[in-house]
């Protein structure tokens, strides 16, 4: 059986390649943009390819059972079709629901006539990044609603899946709902970073349009969506699921990823 793994150089991407090399895959082939970037181990096949450049796409997808999808909007409609000219059996996509702006890519893959697996996630635990600058510079983070709650889960955890389903059997038609193991609040995310720097920290409480503003710059028109998200997570959190440890063996908390990822904080 040989895999192919798409955006192989993306975070996720890499990780879903090193996993299946643990794993035991002998038969993996990756696609990258930039293959003279990688530093894959050798048994892995390394192909230049782009999924918004569909031209560069059927040598690539020649041979292949199975694939990982990247998520990529632009041409995804194209690339499975592709897939399915191939050949290719089964795909396992990243995506979403029908509220998240990646359902067009589950979409395309049910419509395409290959086998499918959907990954849906939420929001990464890398996402508490955003606060690092903050935290080293004052020790705060101001934010509009500390009890908002959900359950963020670790980009390796979700390649881990991956490749698991990848190299199992049992989940053509099957879509699962990706989140960490438990549901935390903004103030518990920040308190567990706290005591992974060894620092103490402060959640600032401040007006909602504070932070919108605060966003814009890089953001645009979705800062307010993410706003309008936190708040309604305040009395409607999320709610975590046990999938990853079922599928995997065990999931990543968010203490751990904190711990593992201190010195981005400090």
């Amino acid at each position: 059986m040989k895999i192919l793994v798409t955006g192989a150089t993306g975070n996720i991407g890499r990780m879903v390649v090193n996993h299946l090399v643990d794993l035991g895959a002998d038969n993996v082939r990756a696609l990258s943009n930039h293959p003279e970037r990688t530093a894959f181990p050798p048994e892995v096949e390394v192909v230049k390819g782009y999924l918004k450049r569909p031209s560069s796409l059927p040598a690539a997808f020649e041979g292949i059972d199975r694939m990982y999808l990247a998520p990529s909007l632009e041409t995804v409609t194209e690339v499975v079709d592709l897939a399915r000219q191939a050949g290719i059996e089964h795909i396992v996509d990243l995506s979403g629901d029908e509220n998240t702006n990646w359902h067009p890519i589950a979409q395309a893959v049910d419509k395409s006539g290959v086998g499918w697996t959907h990954l849906w996630t939420g929001e990464f635990m890398e996402n508490a990044t955003d606060w690092a600058e903050e935290i080293r510079a004052t020790g705060e983070v101001r934010e509009p609603y500390p009890s908002s709650g959900n359950a963020p889960i670790a980009m390796d955890d979700i390649a881990r899946v991956a490749a698991t389903v990848l190299l199992g059997s049992g989940h053509l038609g099957m879509t699962y709902n990706l989140t960490g193991p438990e549901t935390i609040t903004r103030a518990e995310r920040l308190q567990h970073l706290a005591k992974a720097i060894g620092r103490d920290l402060t959640f600032v409480t401040v007006p909602p349009e504070e932070l919108i503003a605060l966003l814009e710059p890089a953001m645009g028109d979705y800062a307010g969506y993410f706003v309008n998200g936190l708040a309604a997570r305040v009395d409607s959190p999320q709610v975590a699921t046990s999938t990853v440890a079922d599928l995997t063996g065990h999931a990543t908390t968010f203490a751990t990823w904190a711990a593992a990822n201190a010195d981005l904080f400090r």
